[in-house]
C-alpha cells in the first residue's frame, strides 16, 4: 500500500496529475496490470522507469486516462439536446458558449457541432474541447475514426459530414473548424465562465465522491444562470439542488 501511495505522490510532483482523486481500487488494478505487463516488480521500480523515459511516461498517461468514446453515444439523449435543450438556450442567447469537457478522441465535441448544425449554420458554431491527454487531443484533431465509432450517427449526418477513407471515416473540415482543442486537467485547473452548455459524459464514474462534489460545484460556477450541464447515462446527479442545479431532463441539469 505504501508503495502505491508513494507512486501517487511521485506522479503528482512530476506531472501535476493527482491519481488519488480517482477511485483507488480501479486505478490501482489498472496500473498494477500495466507495470506487470512491462515486467516491473513494483510501483517504485515502475516510477523510476517512467521518470527516466519520457516516451514511456506519455504512454502511461495515455493508459491512465479513460478514452472510450463514440459519436452520438446514447442517441436518445442527443435528441433531447437537439429538440428541447438547444431551442431554449438559443431563445435566450443567439451565440452559445459551449464546452466539451474530457473530450477524449473528439467524437463528443464533433457530435455537439453536428447537433447544433440542425439549428444554425456550422460557421456560427463554436465548441471548446479539453482533455488531460495530449495524445487523444492529437487524434481528435486528425478526425479519423473506425466505422464502429459511427454506429449511432444518423444517416443524414454521416452522408453530410463524413468521408470514407479505406476502413476509416474522416470528419469534414467544416465540422473540424468548429472545435478548438486544448489540454486541461479538470481536477486542478481553473475553468472559464459564462458557458451556456457544458457536456461532460462518462468521466465522473472514475472519480471519488469528493472529486465529483468539487467538480459539480466548479461546473456550476462556470455556467451562466440558465446554462446546462449534460452528463453521461450512468452519472445521474441525485441531489442537484446541493450544487445549485435543477433537473431539466434526465441527465440535463440547469443552473438555477
Amino acid at each position: 500500500m505504501a508503495d502505491y501511495e508513494q507512486f501517487v505522490g511521485s506522479i503528482k510532483r512530476k506531472t501535476g496529475i493527482d491519481l488519488s482523486l480517482y477511485k483507488e481500487a480501479q486505478m490501482k488494478r489498472r496500473l498494477t496490470s500495466l507495470y506487470e505487463k512491462k515486467g516491473y516488480p513494483s510501483f517504485r521500480a515502475f516510477f523510476d522507469a517512467l521518470n527516466a523515459n519520457q516516451e514511456m511516461m506519455n504512454e502511461f498517461l495515455d493508459r491512465m486516462t479513460i478514452n472510450v468514446s463514440e459519436f452520438y453515444r446514447n442517441g436518445k439523449r442527443w435528441d433531447v439536446l437537439e429538440k428541447k435543450i438547444l431551442p431554449r438556450l438559443l431563445s435566450e442567447n443567439k451565440r452559445l458558449k459551449v464546452w466539451s469537457a474530457a473530450c477524449s478522441t473528439g467524437e463528443e465535441p464533433y457530435t455537439i457541432a453536428m447537433v447544433m448544425s440542425t439549428h444554425m449554420p456550422l460557421s456560427s458554431v463554436s465548441v471548446q474541447a479539453t482533455d488531460l491527454d495530449t495524445n487523444v487531443i492529437q487524434k481528435a484533431k486528425l478526425g479519423l475514426y473506425p466505422e464502429r465509432s459511427l454506429a449511432e450517427v444518423p444517416d443524414v449526418m454521416k452522408k453530410k459530414y463524413f468521408r470514407q477513407e479505406g476502413s476509416y471515416y474522416k470528419v469534414s473540415d467544416e465540422v473540424k473548424r468548429t472545435v478548438t482543442f486544448k489540454k486541461q486537467n479538470l481536477l486542478s485547473d481553473r475553468f472559464d465562465s459564462g458557458y451556456d452548455l457544458i457536456v461532460c459524459r462518462n468521466v465522473m464514474i472514475y472519480f471519488t465522491e469528493e472529486a465529483k462534489d468539487e467538480l459539480y460545484r466548479k461546473f456550476n460556477a462556470a455556467l451562466r444562470p440558465g446554462g446546462v450541464l449534460f452528463v453521461g447515462s450512468t452519472e445521474q446527479i441525485f441531489n442537484p439542488e446541493r450544487y445549485g442545479f435543477v433537473a431539466e431532463d434526465t441527465f440535463f441539469y440547469k443552473k438555477g
